[in-house]
């Protein structure tokens, strides 16, 4: 009787152990919306819990498209209000003046959704429909404003809150989604860059970017922001961050080839550090944010790494997160774009 009881002590330990070391491992596994994005060159991930709770951009006032309008009607969605994450998986394009230009996206989307109403919306607008895993995919043409040029978007619900997207031309991407999501991604699932590159994330990141996050503002070989080019290559791998701090810490990260491409990329953004700061002029308050944020900007180098780090004041992204709202509200790309994805 005492070795039963002894064996049942011991197995209800090593059962405890194997729990806790499993909750310890789940904490610090990528995010299961990250885990389900298929290969791609970059991934960009961003939980929009504590970003609503620090700047209120669901409460924005927004003008919204008829289109935009009718989408919220039909499905009772209000991305603002209901999107909680979002994983983007970036796709370098062989040809940058294809349909898709130079990056194309798949995404992976979680939230409050009523499922059978984004169901009936789909169906709607679909023009072609694929069952796979289980899963119905919803292929919608997508026509872009600025040039006419029209491309499939393919969309699947995985489950009650959770649905994919690829804009991709073949379906390959959003197959591999399904497939990772069939699989009941295991923390230790996920692309070869989640896998190589979560691990330089700090800790309790609200979003971060990891690979060549840098490709939707390439030009010409290189990264430009505001016309601005910077003296990176556009295939340049980062490990950016957002840590919610009472303002927010913006972190990033160069990985560079070598110990001496680092400290050009130090000097060469220390030297536009200066420049930027000589030519901020204070008029309003968001401009003495901005200039709070450009004062705090470091760079510096470790090794083979150039670190940018800089506190973004709360006024700053709750100004971005509005004119973002308001930019997306007001769009007249096709109702068939879903919440959280662009007119890509």
């Amino acid at each position: 009787m005492r070795k039963r009881t002894r064996y049942s002590l011991l197995l209800m330990l090593a059962l405890i152990v194997a729990l806790a070391v499993a909750l310890v491992l789940r904490k610090h596994a990528p995010p299961e919306v990250a885990r389900l994005l298929p290969e791609s060159d970059a991934i960009v991930y961003a939980n929009l819990k504590p970003l609503r709770l620090a700047t209120h951009f669901d409460r924005t006032a927004v003008v919204r498209s008829p289109e935009y309008q009718h989408f919220i009607d039909v499905t009772g969605i209000v991305p603002e209000r209901d999107l909680d994450a979002v994983a983007l998986a970036l796709h370098r394009m062989d040809d940058p003046n294809g349909p898709n230009g130079p990056v194309a996206y798949s995404e992976v989307l979680s939230g409050r959704f009523d499922g059978d109403r984004l169901s009936d919306y789909l169906r709607s607008v679909a023009t072609g429909r694929e069952s796979y895993a289980g899963h119905t995919i919803y292929t919608i043409p997508i026509t872009d404003p600025s040039n006419g040029a029209t491309r499939p978007l393919r969309v699947a619900q995985l489950g009650y809150d959770t649905v994919a997207a690829s804009n991709m031309p073949t379906t390959e991407q959003i197959h591999s989604i399904l497939d990772r999501y069939r699989a009941a991604a295991s923390p230790f699932a996920g692309s070869s860059l989640l896998s190589a590159r979560y691990g330089d994330v700090p800790l309790l990141s609200s979003a971060w970017g990891i690979g060549h996050i840098g490709l939707p503002f390439s030009e010409r070989g290189h990264i430009s922001v505001f016309g601005l080019e910077l003296p990176l290559a556009e295939d340049t791998t980062f490990v950016a961050s957002l840590q919610y701090r009472g303002s927010i810490r913006l972190r990033i990260e160069e990985l560079a080839p070598s110990v001496d491409d680092a400290e050009r990329t130090a000097d060469s953004l220390t030297a536009l550090a200066g420049i930027f700061r000589t030519m901020e002029h204070v008029h309003s308050p968001t401009d003495e944010a901005l200039a709070d944020a450009l004062n705090s900007l470091k760079i510096q180098q470790h090794g083979d790494r150039a670190v940018l780090t800089a506190d973004i004041p709360a006024a700053i992204l709750r100004q971005l997160a509005s004119s973002t709202a308001s930019s997306s509200a007001s769009s007249s790309a096709s109702p068939a774009t879903l919440p959280g994805t662009a007119d890509h």
